[in-house]
């Protein structure tokens, strides 16, 4: 069974008499495990996508099933659970709190799921070290560089170890070498730990270097499935 199916998906915006048609009819399944890339220009609707799978939005109609949820018509305090527990998101502007600490940012979803505290404090400095930041811990993101905040970023997508990461232009605000190390660190993710990925880019050749699939849209619509 899929990990992730969609049918005949639309998402519609109401501006004055115009309808933006920002996903019109998109339809694909996503197996268990694998690396995917939403690959499209500005406007294509890779990010409305990415939204709806990440229950931050809704479907104007179609249906969205991720792991025999349908995203579409799951209730308001169903689909609470399924983004505190069943998918982990990494954003490009990393969406650090400044205020807090790296270990903090990642136990703050913890807590939300009632992990006590020394539980979620344990976690937290195995997956920053896991991630390559050991004893970096007690540092906010000020004192940390682009690719560490990010490196934070994933550490606390996966605190309640998720079975599905989406990547919003993971690589978007970092340098050549940090790139490619977060991506390798998403590759790793992925092929050791099973974890499905979805990645939205614009850039086709990172799609082409890392996913194993790209699926490229356009007007909200899917253009083109290519595998690698």
């Amino acid at each position: 069974m899929p990990h992730l199916a969609a049918r005949d998906l639309t998402r519609h915006y109401a501006m004055g008499d115009t309808t933006v048609r920002a996903l019109d009819g998109v339809s694909f399944t996503i197996e268990r495990g694998e690396f995917i890339a939403l690959l499209g220009t500005s406007g294509s609707g890779k990010s409305t996508l990415l939204n709806l799978l990440a229950g931050l939005d809704r479907a104007t109609s179609g249906s969205l099933e991720v792991a025999d949820l349908n995203l579409a018509t799951l209730p308001g305090p169903a689909l609470s659970l399924y983004r505190r527990n069943a998918v982990g998101i990494i954003f490009q502007s990393f969406n650090l709190i400044s205020t807090m600490t790296a270990a903090d940012n990642v136990t703050l979803s913890m807590m939300f799921a009632g992990l006590p505290k020394p539980d979620r404090e344990k976690r937290a400095e195995e997956l920053l070290t896991s991630v390559g930041l050991g004893g970096r811990q007690k540092h906010r993101p000020k004192e940390l560089s682009g690719g560490e905040q990010q490196r934070v970023a994933i550490a606390r997508a996966l605190a309640n170890n998720p079975p599905l990461l989406l990547a919003d232009e993971p690589t978007g605000n970092l340098d050549s070498r940090t790139s490619r190390e977060i991506m390798a660190l998403l590759t790793t993710l992925n092929q050791q730990d099973g974890r499905t990925v979805i990645m939205v880019t614009h850039d086709a050749t990172l799609a082409a270097t890392y996913a194993r699939r790209t699926i490229t849209m356009l007007d909200g619509r899917i253009i083109e499935e290519t595998r690698a």
